[in-house]
């Protein structure tokens, strides 16, 4: 008999979805939803904020060279 009802109960979980998005919420949700406000108020920035994220050059940390350099002679 109770075998009956907990094979009922995993069907209905299992193939109905309004039900089984409520269970996976009371699960896993809350934790989710909580993580992301928690991400959320660390990411927030005050208007007028600057923030530089800097990419290392593919050059490992050699200067880049600013084009090539020609000697010159002044004509008069």
């Amino acid at each position: 008999m109770l075998l009956k009802y907990l094979f009922i109960i995993t069907l209905i979980i299992l193939f109905v979805p309004p039900v089984r998005r409520f269970v996976f919420y009371l699960l896993v949700g809350r934790q989710l939803v909580n993580e992301q406000k928690q991400q959320n108020i660390k990411n927030q920035r005050r208007e007028g904020d600057i923030r530089v994220d800097r990419q290392p050059g593919k050059n490992n940390g050699q200067r880049q060279s600013d084009g090539e350099y020609v000697d010159y002679e002044e004509v008069k």
